[in-house]
C-alpha cells in the first residue's frame, strides 16, 4: 500500500482556490452584507448608555419569563459593566444575533422541505453530520480566505457550525405534528401551504424553538473560536487572554459569555411558550384575557338565561281575554 493516497485535500483546496477567484464578486456581497447587518447592530447596541440597555434586556426578560429573570438580568449585565467587558459583550451579541437570524432563514425553510420530501431528507442528512462532527477551527481556514479578518469571517463560520440542530429539529417538529389533524385539514379543502401555515408551523412551534434555542448556545460557544478570525467582541478577549496567560482577563471576558448565553437560553425557551409563564407579562397579559373571556360567556349565559325564564314565565301568564 505504499504509496497510495486519495488527494482529498488538495482537492478541497482547488475548490476554495476557485471560490477565490472566480467568485469573488460573490463573496464580495456576502462580505458588504454580512458586515453591514453585524457592525450596525453592534453600533445601535453600544449606541445608548449601558444602564438603558440593562433595563431593556430587564424588561424583555420580564416580559417573556419572570420577574425573577429580569432581576437576575439586571445583576449579569452589571457585572459585565463592572468588569469593563460592555462594549465586547454587546459586540459578541450582535455577533451571536446575526448569525442566528441568517442561520434560522436558512435552517427552517430547509427543514420544512426534508420534512415534505424523503430525498431531501436523505440527502442532506450526511451533510449536516459532516457540518456537525468537523471541528470548528476548520471552518475559519476557508472563511479567513474568502473574508478576511473581523466580523464577517466570524458570522459565516458561526453559521456553518451552528446550522445543522436547526435543521434537524426543524424537521422533527413538522413530522412530529399529528397526521390525523394534517388528514383533518386536507378533508376540509386546506391547501398545503394553508396547512403548514395554520396546523404544522404552530403545532411544531415549540421543537423550533428548542432548534433555535440550540443554535444560539452553539453560535455563543463558536463566538470564541471566531475570536481567532479576528472577530471583535467577547472571544477576541479571551484569544488574547490565552496568548499573554492572562487569568483575570480569561475570567472576566469567559463570565461575559456565560451570562449572555443564560439570558438568551432563558429568553428564547419562553418564547417557544408565548404566555406560559405565569409570572411573566405576556402571562399576566394572557390571563388576564382569559378571565375577560370567561366574565363574558358567563354574563352572556345569564343573559340568556333570564330571557328564557321570561319567555317561559310569559308563556305559562294567562291571557286576559281566556276563560
Amino acid at each position: 500500500m505504499d504509496g497510495f493516497t486519495i488527494p482529498i485535500g488538495e482537492w478541497g483546496k482547488s475548490v476554495v482556490d476557485w471560490v477565490r477567484d472566480d467568485l469573488d464578486w460573490l463573496t464580495d456581497a456576502i462580505a458588504a452584507f454580512v458586515g453591514f447587518l453585524a457592525e450596525g447592530l453592534a453600533a445601535m447596541l453600544m449606541a445608548p448608555a449601558a444602564p438603558v440597555m440593562i433595563v431593556l434586556f430587564a424588561l424583555i426578560a420580564w416580559l417573556v419569563r419572570s420577574w425573577k429573570l429580569a432581576i437576575g438580568t439586571v445583576v449579569m449585565f452589571v457585572v459585565i459593566l463592572g468588569v469593563d467587558q460592555w462594549d465586547n459583550a454587546m459586540q459578541t451579541l450582535a455577533l451571536v444575533l446575526i448569525a442566528t437570524l441568517v442561520t434560522v432563514a436558512i435552517a427552517v425553510p430547509l427543514g420544512i422541505w426534508a420534512a415534505r420530501n424523503d430525498t431531501v431528507s436523505a440527502v442532506i442528512k450526511p451533510v449536516l453530520d459532516l457540518m456537525q462532527t468537523m471541528p470548528s477551527l476548520v471552518y475559519l481556514i476557508p472563511v479567513i480566505i474568502f473574508f478576511s479578518l473581523g466580523f464577517v469571517p466570524g458570522v459565516i463560520a458561526t453559521v456553518i457550525f451552528s446550522l445543522p440542530p436547526g435543521v434537524r429539529l426543524t424537521e422533527l417538529g413538522i413530522r412530529g405534528v399529528d397526521s390525523e389533524t394534517v388528514e383533518a385539514g386536507h378533508a376540509f379543502g386546506a391547501t398545503p401551504g394553508q396547512i403548514l401555515r395554520g396546523i404544522q408551523l404552530p403545532l411544531a412551534m415549540p421543537t423550533i424553538m428548542a432548534g433555535v434555542n440550540q443554535v444560539i448556545m452553539l453560535a455563543l460557544s463558536m463566538a470564541v473560536i471566531a475570536g481567532m478570525a479576528g472577530a471583535p467582541g467577547l472571544g477576541k478577549e479571551v484569544v488574547a487572554a490565552l496568548a499573554t496567560i492572562n487569568v483575570a482577563q480569561g475570567i472576566e471576558a469567559g463570565l461575559g459569555v456565560v451570562f449572555i448565553a443564560v439570558y438568551l437560553d432563558r429568553v428564547t425557551a419562553a418564547l417557544g411558550n408565548p404566555g406560559g409563564n405565569r409570572s411573566s407579562l405576556m402571562g399576566m397579559m394572557q390571563r388576564r384575557r382569559d378571565e375577560m373571556r370567561r366574565a363574558s360567556a358567563a354574563s352572556a349565559a345569564q343573559e340568556a338565561n333570564s330571557a328564557a325564564s321570561e319567555l317561559i314565565e310569559g308563556g305559562a301568564r294567562p291571557s286576559p281575554g281566556g276563560a
